[in-house]
């Protein structure tokens, strides 16, 4: 492992001007609706974002990278999600991963290195893969079945993992697994994998056929024997209350990507209905519904609700940056607030418009089942309230 760079690499410098990230989202979406109907890797949306040097834009500035924070990959998120929310997924998680290697450093060198090389000539994706399909959703607790063995110069990683969100266009998985060394005493080590996605032994199950974000390629993906060097294990410590917690996961200051994708889901929304009432002229009205104050009054709830979600994200990133810890008990509370609102920005465009906005000919019937998404990514609303409930009643 490494704490510095020994090498730099001519990453592309981002554009995060107002209208170059505009551009970017506008370009993006040109290929989105094609993407949702077919499941294929939006590998064109990609491209756009890397050529715009999005998909490295928290890369360290050791490495050559930019080394933007958390603000600045919330905007490229928003952004990305506004054009196609499974080309903003897929950069999310790879913006998380160069994050947290910025703030702790914990890849092989020569890995790494290979990852960013990879990055300068075209799309590199990472993903953190922990799902399984027993075990579900690591958030709710319990350890993986799949296994990473000692062997005389490495390691062999077996196991069968779920919802790996990239599929085959990502370019490094970091596996969750169990460590079985044998010889070794006490309770078996836990950690990440780190595996580059052209590794023999690698095998993917087309398992994803989802509501929303259908071009995401989050599949199920099959480990069988995947020999790997010794320092691609990073260990996850244990807490004293017996939790795993990542140290690259907690430090990484891209904690609410995700919440950012999903607001971009809701500006595109409020785009897709601003742009239906100004064209829309019933013949028994004459004029375009736009101009009535039904529709005004739909709009002004959209935009309500888009201005609840983007000032929680931005108020909460700007807190942290301050170095107010106060925020960090209530950052599980602010990320489902903000799906709420983005979903409520959506349904009541889709409500408003009726059997126009449901139909697949219209935008947000796919902005519909796409902000929905916003649910199951981490925390989930119910472990929320219950732990936020506990809190405020033993304070």
């Amino acid at each position: 492992m490494t704490t510095a760079a020994e090498r730099t690499f001519a990453l592309p410098t981002p554009a995060l001007g107002a209208d170059d990230l505009a551009t970017v989202s506008a370009e993006v979406a040109t290929t989105a609706a094609a993407y949702d109907r077919s499941g294929a890797v939006p590998i064109e949306g990609l491209r756009v974002a890397h050529a715009a040097g999005l998909l490295t834009a928290t890369v360290g500035t050791s490495w050559g990278g930019p080394g933007l924070g958390p603000r600045d990959a919330a905007r490229i998120v928003t952004a990305l999600g506004q054009g196609d929310p499974s080309v903003a997924l897929i950069a999310a998680n790879t913006l998380m991963a160069h994050a947290a290697q910025a703030a702790h450093p914990h890849w092989p060198a020569e890995l790494y290195a290979d990852l960013l090389a990879r990055s300068v000539v075209g799309p590199a994706p990472v993903n953190a893969i922990r799902a399984e399909p027993e075990l579900g959703a690591p958030a709710r607790g319990g350890l993986p079945t799949t296994t990473a063995t000692r062997t005389p110069d490495g390691w062999s990683l077996s196991g069968h993992k779920a919802y790996a969100t990239g599929g085959t266009s990502l370019a490094v998985h970091l596996v969750w697994t169990v460590a079985d060394e044998p010889g070794r005493t006490g309770e078996p080590r836990v950690g990440h994998v780190i595996v580059p996605a052209d590794s023999p032994g690698i095998a993917w199950i087309e398992t994803w056929d989802h509501l929303g974000l259908r071009a995401s390629n989050t599949h199920d993906v099959v480990y069988d024997d995947v020999r790997l060097p010794a320092e691609a294990f990073v260990e996850i410590p244990r807490g004293a209350d017996g939790v795993y917690r990542d140290p690259a996961a907690t430090t990484g200051p891209t904690g609410f990507a995700h919440q950012a994708l999903y607001l971009g889901v809701a500006k595109a929304a409020r785009a897709a209905f601003v742009d239906f009432a100004r064209t829309r002229v019933p013949a028994a009205l004459g004029r375009p519904i736009a101009q009535t104050e039904r529709i005004q009054a739909v709009a002004g709830e959209i935009d309500l609700q888009i201005t609840v979600a983007e000032t929680l994200l931005h108020g909460a990133l700007l807190r942290l940056e301050a170095g107010d810890d106060g925020v960090l008990a209530e950052l599980s509370n602010i990320k489902v607030a903000i799906g709420r609102a983005v979903i409520g920005a959506v349904q009541t465009a889709v409500g408003a418009l009726g059997n126009p906005a449901l139909s697949r000919h219209h935008p947000l019937e796919r902005h519909l089942r796409d902000v929905l998404c916003v649910r199951v990514h981490p925390p989930q609303e119910d472990t929320v309230l219950l732990a936020s409930g506990r809190r405020v009643l033993a304070a």
